[in-house]
């Protein structure tokens, strides 16, 4: 299977730059996948799990927003956080989820909510993914 160069960049450093075969993505209007030859495209990330796939090695990385560009067989993700799934504090994302939830309460109804609530429900996605991926 044909390789292209995945960069995953985070304001503290260089993440990860090495050949792939394929990098799922969490887009703000959905997951998508990328290979080899994909259509150029600039998208927006959600809070969620950035995978990079090569045959059979997988690295996973948490991601809490940020851009993702491809194009020429680049890819280059430059998010606002970044943390290899091995080195997260799980136990620090539920503490924080958990401080989310209490201070809904404190938040007008209306679009300020909505975001809040929309930012908490991809928060314990992130949780949830992250119990169920090291638990193994």
């Amino acid at each position: 299977m044909t390789t292209f160069l995945m960069t995953l960049v985070s304001p503290e450093r260089l993440q990860f730059a090495e050949e792939v075969t394929q990098a799922d993505l969490p887009g703000a209007e959905g997951d998508f996948g990328v290979l080899s030859g994909h259509a150029p495209i600039v998208a927006m990330l959600r809070p969620g799990l950035v995978t990079a796939i090569n045959g059979i090695e997988r690295r996973q990385f948490v991601v809490f927003g940020g851009l993702a560009e491809f194009s020429n067989d680049e890819l280059t993700v430059l998010a606002e956080t970044a943390t290899a799934v091995e080195e997260f504090d799980v136990t620090g994302l539920k503490e924080q989820i958990e401080e989310m939830q209490q201070g809904l309460a404190q938040k007008p109804a209306g679009d300020e909510l909505d975001q809040a609530i929309e930012l908490l429900d991809h928060y314990k996605s992130v949780h949830a993914q992250l119990t169920v991926t090291t638990a193994f």
